[in-house]
């Protein structure tokens, strides 16, 4: 590593939170979790040089790492008068892109004959979902017909993935491992029953040189980007894990209530902490509407081009005008116009 910058490398369950990579300690890398003992490592005086270069040690499926990371670096108090960062959040190590082309390079070395189980540590369910998307593009852009998954503590373990695999008629299962570390062959389950069974492991993705080697350029390139344009990485790092996660869309007419912790009707106004008066000018399709929980004025346009307000609350999801009234010669009928959540609810006729 470089002698005038002081590297990190901050891992999570890829790295089983660092026991993967404590070889890196002898080259003079710090090796740590996130949180507390990320903190610890950048906020204390410590031995070497000032600036020190924070690198997330993932391989694309924890981008919850990078904005931890980057979430702690923002709490580290600055010194006085220095215009130098006390750290630097680097690029993290990898991405999937990355880890797909690394798993791809070891597929091609395994025989297309063998099944490949590719396997990696547990996270969160998302970390784990995108372990089979991983999985699945190896196998889509190669040329083994059976590629499964497993976790280390996680389900399925590794030992029920090369269950999985044998039972689907493969007699040599080769582990990918997905990680830092690569885990060890579980036993041929009911060996007595596959004699010609093999299970073996193909070693992790990135090899020990290649892997200081892709250190030293993350370190580099923020170095560099520091240099030239004052960015000390954390912004971006706070947003890495704003994409992974939940996020969802409601289709055309559904919703529900996101805003009001009651589900009692009422038909009267009420009161809450920030008013909510307001309008739609939409038109909803013949039998549909949707439910806002509050009371409001809807502008509805008819086939006659004019338009006047109907007071109604949306607790009935199907609600339909009634044939009481006529669009085309129209007469005057009662309004019911609420106004404000602090405001008096007014009638006339």
């Amino acid at each position: 590593m470089q002698d005038d910058c002081r590297v990190v490398a901050v891992c999570g369950h890829e790295t089983a939170y660092g026991e993967a990579l404590r070889d890196l300690e002898a080259l003079g890398v710090v090796v740590v979790s996130s949180g507390r003992e990320l903190y610890r490592a950048v906020a204390g005086p410590g031995p070497g040089p000032e600036q020190l270069c924070v690198v997330p040690m993932t391989l694309g499926r924890d981008p919850r790492l990078v904005a931890d990371s980057a979430r702690t670096l923002r709490a580290l108090p600055t010194g006085e008068g220095s215009r130098k960062p006390r750290a630097l959040l680097a690029e993290p190590f990898g991405t999937t892109t990355h880890l797909i082309a690394w798993l791809r390079a070891a597929a091609r070395r395994v025989p297309v004959t063998s099944a490949l189980l590719v396997t990696a540590p547990a996270g969160d369910p998302f970390d784990d979902a995108e372990l089979y998307r991983v999985a699945s593009l190896v196998q889509r852009n190669g040329h083994h017909c059976l590629v499964e998954v497993a976790f280390t503590g996680g389900e399925p373990d590794t030992a029920e993935g090369v269950r999985r695999c044998l039972l689907l008629g493969a007699d040599r299962v080769v582990l990918l491992p997905a990680a830092f570390a690569a885990p060890e062959a579980p036993p041929v389950p009911d060996a007595a029953d596959r004699p010609g069974a093999r299970i073996e492991c193909a070693g992790p993705p990135v090899s020990r040189a290649a892997l200081t080697r892709v250190l030293a350029e993350r370190v580099a390139d923020a170095r560099r980007r520091w240099n030239e344009r004052a960015d000390d990485g954390i912004t971006a790092g706070l947003a890495a894990a704003d994409d992974h996660g939940h996020g969802h869309t409601h289709p055309p007419g559904e919703g529900h209530d996101h805003g009001h912790g009651h589900d009692h009707e009422h038909d009267h106004a009420h009161t809450h902490d920030q008013a909510h008066d307001h309008e739609h000018d939409h038109a909803h399709p013949p039998g549909e509407g949707h439910e806002h929980g509050h009371a409001h004025s809807h502008m509805h346009r008819h086939p006659s081009g004019e338009e006047h307000e109907h007071p109604h609350s949306h607790r009935d999801p199907h609600h339909h005008h009634h044939d009481d009234h006529s669009h085309s010669n129209p007469r005057p009928h009662p309004h019911v116009i609420v106004e404000g959540a602090d405001r008096a609810v007014r009638s006339s006729v």
